[in-house]
């Protein structure tokens, strides 16, 4: 059994890819360990660091060895919190670069408890190099959405991304604002592979995988009876769970059953999206349970953590 092959035995089902395109021989086959979780960081915790919640993501991530994070709806003093637990803990291997903020909501006494801007956030285990915030097409509230990208120093052909779709699908100039906002990340994520480069997003899309605002990203060949009539280019590290709702994966949203779901399950909104092409092996996630231990709160959020781990192409 490989190494990684071995980890995916722990964390949940996996699939061994087996027919992966080759990128050239100067690609080199990596594996990555990728943590993402959407905290409530304003909306349960009101900024809060000391409820609990910077303890339970920093213990998770270390415990699941991580190599990227991605954080959404998380407060600037938070991301600081969490950094500074990371830094202490030895986590980086750079405890100066390792990190990267970008604020969606400016400062106001009703967000994070006053404390601060409000957006989402990485982190990586490797030192990070360049980075850049892409803005989403605007949903007409007061958040201005991003998408949020950094590359590795080491390999600045490696970025990681994490991204926080709108809810809302009024129309704006003719077509569904979240359908414009998955497509605006679709787009920007076709031109990092034009240019040769590889990737990983995270993030909570709003949109659960059988939905059609998704179908650009999911690539046809996953095709299944919770999945099915995609024209994109990526599998989602959770897409291949026969245990869990083949093509759909494991439920990350609690408190919305009344929402539709095609195995009957509390809706999958987060995922972890690797380009089809870059895929060299075994990949896999699972959706953790939401810890119980900050205070004042029966769960630290309303969303489960998702843990994936997928072996894929970097020149």
């Amino acid at each position: 059994m490989t190494a990684v092959a071995a980890v995916l035995a722990v964390i949940g089902s996996f699939v061994a890819y087996a027919h992966w395109p080759s990128r050239g021989d100067r690609d080199t086959p990596r594996t990555y360990h990728v943590w993402h979780w959407n905290i409530a960081g304003s909306a349960l915790h009101h900024g809060s660091v000391s409820d609990g919640l910077i303890e339970a993501a920093s213990l998770s991530i270390r415990r699941r060895g991580a190599d990227f994070v991605s954080l959404n709806e998380v407060c600037y003093s938070q991301y600081r919190a969490l950094r500074n637990s990371l830094a202490r803990a030895s986590w980086p291997q750079d405890s100066g670069d390792f990190s990267r903020f970008a604020g969606t909501r400016a400062s106001s006494p009703a967000l994070c408890g006053g404390t601060g801007p409000y957006g989402i956030a990485v982190f990586s285990k490797l030192p990070l190099g360049s980075s850049r915030q892409y803005e989403l097409p605007p949903d007409g509230s007061a958040e201005q959405r991003k998408m949020l990208c950094a590359a590795l120093r080491a390999t600045p052909r490696m970025r990681f991304c994490t991204v926080h779709i709108t809810t809302r699908s009024t129309l704006w100039e003719g077509m569904p604002v979240n359908y414009r906002q998955i497509r605006f990340v679709r787009q920007a994520l076709d031109a990092f592979d034009a240019e040769g480069q590889a990737y990983l997003v995270a993030g909570d899309f709003n949109a659960q995988p059988d939905y059609g605002r998704v179908n650009q990203l999911y690539a046809p060949s996953l095709t299944t009876a919770a999945n099915h009539g995609n024209t994109g280019a990526h599998r989602e590290l959770d897409d291949s769970d026969d245990a869990h709702c083949p093509g759909y994966g494991q439920g990350t949203a609690v408190g919305t059953r009344a929402v539709a779901k095609p195995c009957g399950r509390d809706p999958k909104v987060d995922e972890i999206f690797v380009r089809e092409s870059r895929l060299a092996g075994a990949y896999g996630a699972v959706a953790l349970s939401i810890p119980r231990t900050c205070s004042g709160l029966a769960y630290c959020s309303d969303h489960r953590a998702l843990f994936g781990t997928v072996r894929m192409t970097v020149h």
